[in-house]
């Protein structure tokens, strides 16, 4: 498993499924992105996610490969890659979905719904 501030690559259905009961359990934002070794805008927005990832620690962040663990794509019904979903109290925000890879959008959306960015300084 991943510490807080990663992206956690997701390799199986049960993986998946684990850390979403996870995040329901704790009340996090899951951001899920939908990519594809062979896809160009995917990895122009590998590095956005990552650092979003570190910005928002209390945040479960998620890399789904389409190729690998086609069910969960499947599930959530992804055609076209990048795709990021948004996942609270277990069922995805689909009014938030997004498609393509829209970094202002992206970071718009994770600053909207996982709330305000734990304080660490220490008193």
């Amino acid at each position: 498993m991943a510490e807080e501030g990663q992206v956690i690559g997701i390799h199986s259905v049960e993986e998946f499924d684990a850390l979403v009961l996870k995040g329901k359990e704790t009340g996090k934002l899951i951001v899920v992105d939908f990519t594809a070794s062979w896809c160009p805008p995917c990895r122009f927005i590998a590095p956005v996610f990552a650092e979003l990832a570190k910005t928002y620690p209390h945040v479960i962040f998620l890399k789904v490969d389409v190729d690998e663990v086609q069910p969960i794509a499947a599930r959530f019904k992804v055609e076209a890659m990048p795709t990021f979903a948004f996942v609270k109290d277990g069922e995805e925000v689909s009014v938030r979905r997004i498609v393509g890879a829209d970094k202002v959008g992206l970071g718009r959306n994770v600053s909207e719904l996982c709330g305000p960015v734990p304080s660490t300084s220490v008193a």
